[in-house]
């Protein structure tokens, strides 16, 4: 790796994280492409790559929280539970089963694009309503953590380590954002070292570029440590509406890129 090729994914995991980690979301989800298109990390060594970025970025934002308290309570212990098999059986079928290129631009369309507009959506309705909002209703722990090993196995596949997934899902939802961001970002961070470790041992056994490029992923991770302190500091001073629909937006404009690449 050059240094041009260095200070760009070091750009591109501080603006990310930023961005995202207020409503804990890593910024792996959004950092993929970039890694894809600009940077040009071949497939499926992208996906572990994207995992060590989580495990180099995650403890900036865990930090921040830690220090306020947020990740106390049951939902980081849940969060965790479900993802963390689910990200070994998504890196297996990621490595085994959807290695080409065009189906794995399929996954990306079809995991962002309902996802962006869900959120877009939801967020809309409930900005326009005039009377106060409902409670959202309790989620049973039993669907949290089979919710969350069903994502964890997207994330393994994926590289997004599980609980950017579930962040927005959660939020989407009615959950707090102040409630779900520290148990996302920690679920990220434990299924990224669970799921890269799975990569680096399969890597031992099978061809191809299945191991992370370290030096990229290391270089991405030091911007989103930095990045996701600040968005986490950040978080109770912006507004939550603006960056729900930021997210909602960013997840279909990627989405819509890849699938019009499936299409040409």
């Amino acid at each position: 790796m050059d240094w041009p090729t260095g200070l760009l994914g070091f750009a591109a995991g501080l603006l990310i994280s930023v961005v995202t980690a207020p409503v804990g979301v890593s910024g792996a989800v959004f950092l993929l492409p970039v890694q894809v298109s600009v940077l040009g990390v071949p497939s499926p060594a992208v996906t572990p790559t994207n995992l060590l970025y989580n495990v180099v970025a995650g403890p900036g934002a865990l930090l921040r929280h830690h220090r306020s308290g947020g990740l106390r309570g049951p939902l980081t212990r849940l969060l965790v539970l479900g993802t963390v098999p689910g990200v070994v059986v998504g890196a297996v079928i990621r490595v085994f089963a959807v290695p080409g290129p065009s189906v794995f631009r399929l996954l990306i369309a079809v995991l962002l694009l309902p996802l962006g507009g869900w959120l877009c959506l939801r967020t809309l309705h409930r900005a326009s309503r005039t009377a106060p909002a409902r409670e959202p209703s309790e989620v049973s722990p039993r669907t949290i953590t089979r919710l969350a090993m069903a994502v964890g196995v997207a994330g393994g596949i994926y590289g997004i380590g599980g609980g950017s997934l579930l962040g927005p899902i959660l939020v989407g939802r009615g959950v707090p954002v102040a409630k779900v961001a520290p148990a996302a970002l920690a679920a990220t961070f434990v299924t990224s070292v669970v799921g890269a470790g799975t990569y680096a041992l399969l890597s031992l056994t099978t061809t191809g570029d299945i191991a992370p490029y370290w030096s990229l992923g290391l270089a991405c991770g030091l911007g989103g440590l930095c990045g996701g302190y600040l968005g986490a500091r950040l978080q109770p001073r912006l507004p939550e509406t603006a960056l729900r629909l930021l997210l909602g937006v960013l997840a279909l404009g990627i989405g819509g890129l890849y699938a019009i690449q499936i299409v040409r």
